[in-house]
C-alpha cells in the first residue's frame, strides 16, 4: 500500500504543482505584455488562461499533502525532521499561492489596463517556486534517512 500512496503523492505533485509553478511564473511576463499593449486581446486572454490554470491546479494540488501524509504515516516517518521541514515549507508555499499570488493575479486581471506591471507578483512567484524546489530536494535527499538515498 505504501508504494501506491507514494506513487499517488508523486503523481499529484508532478501533475498539480508543476502546472501551477509554470503558469504562475509566466503570469508576470504576460502581465507586462498586456500593459505594454493595452488593446491586445491575446495578451489579456493569456493572462486569463494562466490565472485559470493557477486556480484550478492549486485546487487539485490539495491531493499532494493528503497523499503525502498518508505515505509518511505508512512509512512511520511523521516525526522526521526533514518531513516536518517539508510540511512547513509546503504550508508556506500554499499560503503564498492562496493568500498572495492568486489575489494579486485577480487584482491584475481586474485592472489590467490601468496598473503597471507588478514586481511584487514576480517576486512572490519566485519565492513560491523556491519553496517547492526546496521541498522537492528534501523529499529526495531526506536527511537522516535509513534508505541510503
Amino acid at each position: 500500500m505504501t508504494k501506491i500512496l507514494l506513487s499517488l503523492h508523486v503523481l499529484a505533485a508532478v501533475l498539480a504543482v508543476g502546472p501551477v509553478t509554470v503558469a504562475a511564473s509566466m503570469f508576470p511576463k504576460a502581465l507586462r505584455r498586456a500593459h505594454s499593449a493595452p488593446n491586445d486581446r491575446e495578451a489579456l486572454a493569456a493572462l486569463r488562461t494562466l490565472h485559470r490554470i493557477c486556480r484550478a491546479y492549486a485546487g487539485i494540488g490539495i491531493a499532494v499533502p493528503v497523499f503525502g501524509f498518508a505515505t509518511a504515516s505508512s512509512l512511520g516517518v511523521l516525526g522526521s525532521g526533514w518531513l516536518i521541514t517539508s510540511i512547513v515549507l509546503t504550508t508556506a508555499a500554499a499560503a503564498i499561492l492562496g493568500l498572495l499570488i492568486l489575489p494579486a493575479q485577480d487584482d491584475a486581471l481586474t485592472a489590467a489596463q490601468t496598473l503597471g506591471p507588478s514586481p511584487r507578483l514576480a517576486m512572490l512567484t519566485g519565492v513560491f517556486n523556491l519553496l517547492w524546489a526546496t521541498v522537492t530536494v528534501l523529499m529526495i535527499v531526506r536527511p537522516g534517512s535509513t534508505t541510503g538515498a
